[in-house]
């Protein structure tokens, strides 16, 4: 149901292998090293020239409103694993719904929320909306594991009573029929590669650590693994032990007090995301070992930065966290004014370096340019 005066919803049911985001062209638009030996394809492979650059310096800038007139309000549905402990998917939220505000642009929101490991609620989630197309414009997706929601963000992509976006993953899957309008989220890959150089600049080569992994694919693939095959090869670090936490507080804690227990040459623990992070700093604290550990976050969420604060947490890949909404609601925008093929399939934010050896004054500097739209501090969750 499209509720405007203005235009209609680009098509969504498209040949396979194609992105109406980039002009119904057929993907990839250019082969990268090791497309080969992917199942999907990574940003740079399917993003026109000049693109995501030209809607990243849209979101940095001033607003501009909505050219357009609405006859109701947009109906927006969010499926999301935002019960969990980190406040990414509230920030994204807050981000989009507020610069949606500032463009004068009328929106109504559903929210369908689980947790990161409730992969059979998602997927209840998403045959519901599929089902109710007509009460939906767009349709906002934060998969648990991009593997396992595959076939959901087909079938979500693939109904042409909506616009799909899909948040917190980068790497369009090949074997999609139907690709989402866009993906919104920040390189694990290139988050990983940063904190390596930072890690190795900071501490050295020959580091014993000690890893909380998430859930196997393609996340945890890149903010674990190639972190880990980065400074076992570029500091001959040595990896002793490898927990999979599934981004859950308790599978940090768990598996830092394992670590602790059964590894104490490992002096560095790192986590792949915020829940396991309060966890991993968690068990330290309560064996009062948070000065002895160099322990890694990750994404620089308001826990995380307050952890540093504390001296609890010593480092984390700090995304411009509001890119991500605010990009998404001048996707919208772009869509509504009949302009959805100026977007990038995927879009990325900024990624920089939050540690313990910054001042008050950078930490806030850093905050206050992430969470412009979303808040500084910690959410009440």
């Amino acid at each position: 149901m499209r509720l405007l005066t203005t235009t209609s919803l680009v098509a969504t049911a498209l040949l396979a292998n194609a992105a109406y985001a980039d002009g119904h062209a057929t993907l990839p638009l250019k082969e990268m090293a090791g497309i080969a030996d992917r199942d999907y394809w990574v940003p740079g492979e399917v993003n026109a020239e000049g693109k995501l650059e030209a809607l990243q310096e849209v979101v940095g800038a001033e607003a501009v409103p909505f050219s357009g007139t609405l006859d109701n309000p947009i109906q927006i549905a969010l499926i999301y694993p935002s019960a969990d402990t980190s406040d990414f998917w509230a920030r994204n939220y807050l981000a989009m719904t507020k610069r949606l505000e500032q463009l004068g642009i009328a929106y109504e929101t559903t929210e369908f929320a689980s947790r990161q490991i409730e992969h059979s609620l998602q997927a209840t989630y998403a045959s519901q909306v599929e089902q109710d197309a007509d009460l939906y414009d767009y349709v906002i997706f934060g998969p648990s594991e991009l593997a396992i929601q595959a076939d959901n963000i087909d079938k979500l992509s693939g109904n042409d009573g909506f616009a799909t976006y899909v948040w917190a993953f980068h790497t369009p899957l090949k074997d999609l029929e139907n690709q989402p309008d866009a993906w919104f989220d920040f390189s694990s890959a290139a988050g990983a590669l940063t904190m390596c150089d930072y890690m190795l600049g900071r501490l050295g080569n020959d580091i014993t650590m000690a890893m909380n992994r998430g859930i196997p694919g393609i996340t945890d693939n890149q903010r674990s693994g190639d972190f880990k095959a980065c400074v076992e090869e570029k500091g001959n670090w040595t990896t002793v032990y490898e927990h999979y936490g599934e981004y859950q507080r308790e599978g940090g804690f768990d598996g830092t007090s394992l670590i602790m227990q059964a590894y104490p040459e490992a002096t560095i623990i790192h986590n792949a995301n915020t829940a396991m992070a309060m966890g991993s700093v968690e068990a330290q604290v309560s064996m009062g070992k948070e000065k002895d550990i160099f322990s890694t976050g990750w994404g620089g969420t308001g826990l995380e930065l307050d952890a540093i604060r504390r001296g609890e947490l010593d480092a984390t890949p700090m995304r411009m966290g509001d890119d991500v909404g605010a990009a998404t609601a001048e996707a919208i925008k772009a869509d509504l004014e009949d302009r959805a093929d100026e977007l990038p399939l995927v879009f990325l934010g900024r990624i920089t370096v939050a540690h313990d050896q910054m001042d008050a004054a950078e930490i806030d500097a850093l905050e206050q340019e992430a969470f412009r739209f979303s808040g500084v501090g910690a959410l009440d969750r």
